[in-house]
């Protein structure tokens, strides 16, 4: 039987991303997004839900995040599910489901509001193969018309 694993997320940065290295240097960046869901209840009342989700990247991809995001920031991320498990300090035994970031988007740019998106974004893949170019806001061209 075949398995698949994906996720795919559009939400906002809930903190600012915390980078740390393991002790062969690979940089992993941890961090939290909140997508929000609107619907119309059955009553007519408006409602809204807020998903939090904590998020790791790993290698370039993390220190791309770390220097380019920041809490509020909104991000597209596509990953996998990863299921952690630990003993608490009492004793108890605890576990949570997060995402490994397998690539990402940056959603908007320097200027434009949150949600806006930004037209030719760079799309930051995990692949080592793939070249890296910092995001357009990370130039610093004030000329560029988005």
């Amino acid at each position: 039987m075949a398995n698949y694993n994906k996720v795919i997320l559009l939400g906002n940065l809930t903190r600012d991303p915390q980078l740390s290295y393991t002790p062969n240097q690979t940089a992993i960046v941890d961090f939290g997004l909140a997508t929000n869901r609107k619907w119309t209840a059955q009553d007519g009342q408006k409602r809204e839900d807020t998903c939090f989700v904590d998020c790791t990247a790993f290698g370039r991809p993390a220190e791309t995040i770390n220097k380019y995001c920041q809490k509020g920031k909104q991000l597209l991320v596509e990953g996998r599910l990863t299921y952690d498990s630990w003993q608490a300090q009492d004793g108890t035994k605890r576990s949570k489901l997060k995402v490994t970031v397998e690539s990402f988007q940056f959603i908007g740019s320097a200027g434009q509001s949150q949600g806006q998106a930004a037209a030719g974004q760079n799309d930051y893949q995990q692949q080592p193969s793939q070249a890296q170019q910092a995001p357009p806001e990370a130039l610093g061209n004030d000329d560029i018309p988005f």
